[in-house]
């Protein structure tokens, strides 16, 4: 077979795949009115994918007039999906079939150590919720981890994460694939977030959209056009580096960044203690303001004020229709009405700004969406021409009942 009939053949796959994953079940005339290929060509490809046990029959149309015809639909277990979302504090896994629907999910705290045994922890993560659930390691077929930082992707490193020890200085995605025995991917954990939000949750239908998440750092997922920016070096969004807050020429900021060393929870605990001269976490900064505490309530005025500078940056270059605030901070209301009413001050146009309806799940959903896009490409053919990612939309109240 030339180049060009195995091109042509691999769309046809997708092209048929892409029917059965929106519509199933769905009979061969079906996919044949929405696709445009002869009857005999849906016949073989379905017939190829049946056997490979990626698609089943699941009964017979009913209900017209003249012979009924076989239906069929995707094996949703077929293959499975891990989706991470490592945090500076906290790491969380989940396993998913090709429906997104959940199956083994856990989380806990972030080994401090960093490299290679946070790798080893998230790995081992996984295979004991897959043994918990009796998912077999070989349907295992690739993993998605959402990452603190920029992901280089010549030399596996991930860039700006600092609360990760090491990840800038080894082969992370190449020591994931070794100790998964599959394909991993790196995305940063804020673009999984917008993505997340954008498929399931706050931002659903919204092509020019802004992701916010604030705790032990923050960071921006950005989405224009309907498309995910990433820069030149995949460090769009790393808005902890915006020259706001701190000094941004002193060397910590190089580190750190600025404007994260004063709005995420570092900034947050050094405030407190310089009002009041104790070391408080920030849950309980949040549980001090409830009761009236002043110097907490400073706290909380203060990170909201460069909270909603940060936002109006973004505003005034990228222009977002909303706004989405997330991490431990971001999520709590608290925070959420005091930038509404300073973003007012601050900005000559309204800017929509709420809190995500996914919670901390977000990047973890916006990783099984990029997982389940890739899977659907490497298995059933070649890209989709527009990017687009193949999801049942049948499957998805399931999910998200379960955020």
């Amino acid at each position: 077979m030339n180049d060009s009939l195995r091109i042509s053949r691999k769309f046809s796959q997708r092209s048929v795949m892409e029917a059965i994953v929106q519509g199933g079940p769905i009979s061969r005339a079906s996919i044949a009115k929405q696709t445009g290929l002869s009857k005999q060509t849906i016949s073989e490809i379905v017939r190829t994918l049946e056997q490979e046990g990626w698609v089943q029959e699941t009964g017979r149309t009913s209900g017209h007039v003249g012979r009924t015809a076989i239906t069929y639909e995707l094996v949703y277990d077929a293959a499975h999906i891990v989706a991470v979302d490592l945090g500076g504090t906290k790491v969380r896994v989940a396993i998913t079939d090709l429906a997104c629907q959940i199956f083994a999910e856990d989380t806990a705290p972030t080994d401090p150590r960093g490299g290679q045994f946070v790798i080893d922890q998230i790995v081992t993560m996984t295979f004991q919720a897959a043994a918990r659930q009796r998912i077999a390691r070989k349907k295992i077929r690739l993993a998605v981890i959402g990452v603190p930082g920029a992901p280089n992707s010549a030399t596996g490193r991930v860039l700006l994460a600092p609360n990760i020890t090491d990840f800038d200085k080894i082969d992370v995605v190449g020591a994931f694939e070794k100790a998964f025995g599959f394909v991993a991917m790196l995305e940063n954990d804020v673009n999984l977030a917008v993505l997340g939000e954008n498929w399931l949750g706050q931002g659903q239908g919204i092509d020019n959209l802004a992701y916010v998440a604030l705790g032990t750092g923050v960071g921006s997922g950005l989405m224009v056009g309907g498309h995910l920016v990433r820069g030149a070096i995949n460090a769009a969004g790393e808005m902890g580096f915006l020259p706001l807050g701190a000094d941004p020429f002193e060397p910590e900021s190089l580190r750190s960044g600025a404007f994260e060393r004063v709005v995420a929870s570092h900034g947050m605990v050094e405030r407190y203690a310089a009002l009041s001269g104790k070391r408080l976490s920030v849950p309980a900064i949040f549980e001090n303001a409830q009761a009236g505490d002043a110097a907490a309530l400073t706290v909380l005025d203060e990170t909201a004020r460069y909270l909603a500078r940060g936002i109006a940056a973004i505003a005034a270059i990228a222009n977002p229709e909303k706004v989405i605030l997330g991490g431990s901070i971001g999520l709590r209301p608290e925070m959420l009405s005091r930038v509404k009413t300073l973003l007012q001050q601050c900005f000559p146009y309204p800017i929509n700004v709420e809190t995500g309806e996914l919670g901390s799940r977000a990047a973890i959903i916006g990783a099984a969406a990029i997982g389940l896009g890739q899977l659907h490409n490497t298995l059933f053919g070649v890209d989709a021409p527009d990017g687009r990612i193949s999801l049942p939309p049948a499957n998805i109240s399931a999910l998200r009942e379960a955020v």
